[in-house]
């Protein structure tokens, strides 16, 4: 066998064997993979761009409150739709954004991760916005 196919040869084994290592070692999945493309999908807000009322809720959440829905502003926020990145339950907390002329709570939420993350929705969390504090 000619040297050059015994170097290829060793390479391809050296390639394969290292291969195999790596995922041996780190154990990556199909689910954390989804996880970081959600992520990187999720786009920014400044906070100036929203609605005053955000600005007034953002402002009550930092105070602890009082909240216009005290019984349901602050409670937990389940990420079912699965479109925030995944953390453990109880990790996000929602807060009403009132909407001018609804009578309900309307659609409009903050959801607050218990890192200091805030996303915004104005679409009952069909969609989110990172919200920059800019």
């Amino acid at each position: 066998m000619s040297f050059l196919r015994k170097g290829l040869i060793f390479f391809l084994t050296c390639l394969v064997c290292f291969s195999v290592s790596i995922t041996h070692h780190f154990h990556f999945s199909p689910v954390s993979a989804t996880q970081i493309t959600i992520i990187a999908q999720i786009p920014t807000v400044n906070l100036s761009q929203l609605p005053a009322e955000a600005r007034n809720t953002l402002k009550l959440i930092e105070q602890g409150g009082p909240f216009p829905y005290p019984e349901k502003d602050g409670s937990t926020f389940f990420n079912r739709e699965k479109l925030l990145p995944n953390k453990p339950n109880g990790y996000y907390r929602e807060y009403t954004i009132p909407t001018p002329g609804e009578r309900s709570r309307g659609a409009r939420r903050f959801v607050v991760g218990s890192q200091g993350e805030i996303y915004y929705t104005s679409n009952h969390y069909q969609s989110f916005f990172r919200v920059l504090r800019q």
